[in-house]
């Protein structure tokens, strides 16, 4: 009888210390199921709508997609990215979990007025994953650079078939 509970305690032991393993290092995040992303091309004007860039991103549209976001991909193209859709506008905190390449964080209100852009760096590896905060109902994420290489600033505008 002792045996048996001493084997039933050290398999649980085992099971929360593998369940915390894989939620300090995210690497819960490679587990989720995500499906095929939806596409869309993702315009950006300034204030008197004249195009200064634009992107194809994959559609982030669902919580499992939002949560794992960028952390699958090798590399973007110069003009690749993911618009994350939310619900509503409200205040949102993205992340570099995973990431192995730094990004553009732009965060866009309902009606696509930026509201804010971030320079992420790819994260030192120490665990200590930076927030990067903004308010808006969508989020923007492109290499890094994007935004200064097309002259993107917060005030612009983002026009997408998603957003509309």
């Amino acid at each position: 009888m002792v045996r048996r509970s001493t084997a039933a305690f050290a398999v649980v032991v085992a099971v929360i210390a593998v369940v915390a393993l894989l939620l300090q290092t995210g690497l819960w995040i490679s587990l989720l199921p995500v499906g095929e992303y939806d596409e869309t091309t993702v315009t950006v004007v300034d204030g008197d709508d004249e195009q200064l860039g634009a992107v194809e991103a994959r559609v982030a549209d669902s919580t499992t997609k939002r949560l794992v976001g960028l952390s699958r991909t090798d590399a973007l193209g110069p003009d690749e990215g993911m618009l994350f859709v939310h619900g509503e506008a409200e205040r949102h905190a993205y992340v570099m979990r995973e990431m192995d390449f730094p990004l553009d964080i732009v965060f866009l209100a309902a009606n696509g007025t930026i509201t804010e852009i971030h320079h992420a760096s790819v994260p030192s590896g120490d665990g200590d994953l930076r927030e990067y905060p903004g308010h808006g109902r969508y989020v923007l994420e492109v290499q890094r650079g994007w935004t200064n290489r097309t002259d993107t600033a917060v005030g612009d505008r983002v026009r997408s078939p998603v957003m509309e």
